[in-house]
């Protein structure tokens, strides 16, 4: 199949290819070929912070490296690894720890750590620095590497996640917030969450990814790949981690100390998107977020999309992300 002559709104079918392990396997509907998807696009896995890394790359030029969230993996950014590497950037798209083609350490999901890998890949690449682009999970992530490796990172563009202090304040003090973010409270549960998510091949996942769309839902096909993904083995168990740490340590010293390192502002441009249809992440907690940049900040709302923008209306999000990333005045 000829996946560069698709249509951008049109998913790419998934082939026989490997797992997280290395294993290969021809059937689906068990997750085995979901990390390595063919399409315009090469795979590769890169080491750093003492983990393996799976990443898709596409383009040569200046490095935009996206971090994908909740619940999906690198394949989140099929439309924008083609629009950036026809705007001439070297886009690559990875997996974060413990999903997708990366590795599932037993340990290291807290975001400190998690952002170093996002860091380490970057010198992995042979990049001395990269425009970051995350998602969810990922743009927490990406605010975290912002403010600790601020050297590594060129620009910074978030969509659908405030940043990391504004998320704790808005999960503790916001009635609203908090009952929107009762997924988060419900993964604190042992073992409960990660049965829920593969039960009925990975039926929750499917369902989360609908309800937090806007009007503009992603298709069938795309959130069946996004299923067959979160049942690889321990894949579940992973992807959880991270919103365990983030809650139960909000007391603990290290949770705290992590959340007195935030208040060191990014120092880059920085672009901040969001749907104004999102369920998950309510508009009045990511709108000025700006008051963390001592850069040139920009404030883009999608009017009618929900929190996947680049995913429901590819073309305007890729468009809004590089006419930002070629503009000299981002403050604009």
């Amino acid at each position: 199949m000829n996946l560069a002559a698709r249509s951008p709104n049109q998913p790419n079918r998934p082939s026989p290819v490997q797992d997280g392990t290395g294993r290969s396997g021809p059937e689906r509907g068990r997750g085995v070929q979901v990390p390595r998807l063919d399409g315009p696009w090469t795979h590769r896995d890169v080491a750093a912070n003492g983990a393996r890394f799976h990443i898709a790359e596409a383009g040569d030029g200046p490095l935009v490296l996206l971090l994908h969230g909740f619940p999906q993996f690198w394949w989140a950014w099929r439309h924008q690894l083609t629009a950036l590497a026809d705007a001439g950037f070297r886009a690559v798209a990875m997996d974060l720890r413990g999903v997708g083609g990366s590795d599932r350490t037993p340990r290291g999901y807290d975001p400190g750590n998690l952002a170093l890998d996002v860091t380490g890949v970057i010198r992995s690449l042979g990049e001395p620095d990269a425009a970051l682009v995350g998602h969810d999970l990922g743009g927490y992530l990406a605010w975290t590497a912002a403010a600790m490796r601020p050297k590594l990172v060129r620009r910074l563009a978030v969509c659908s996640m405030p940043h990391p202090r504004r998320w704790r304040a808005a999960m503790l003090t916001d009635l609203r917030q908090s009952r929107s973010g009762g997924y988060i409270w419900g993964f604190q549960r042992p073992w409960v969450p990660e049965r829920q998510l593969v039960a009925d091949d990975a039926a929750l996942v499917g369902k989360l990814i609908r309800e937090w769309s806007g009007p503009q839902p992603l298709d069938e096909e795309s959130i069946t790949v996004y299923r067959e993904a979160m049942q690889i083995p321990s894949t579940a168990h992973c992807a959880v981690e991270p919103y365990r740490w983030m809650v139960r340590s909000m007391a603990r010293p290290d949770g705290l100390q992590f959340n007195r390192r935030m208040k060191r502002p990014v120092r880059v441009p920085t672009l901040q998107m969001h749907g104004s249809l999102d369920p998950a992440i309510g508009t009045k907690n990511v709108a000025g977020n700006g008051e963390y940049v001592e850069a040139p900040y920009r404030w883009r709302l999608f009017d009618g999309l929900g929190h996947f923008p680049h995913e429901e209306d590819p073309a305007a999000f890729s468009a809004e992300l590089i006419n930002w990333l070629r503009d000299p005045e981002p403050d604009r």
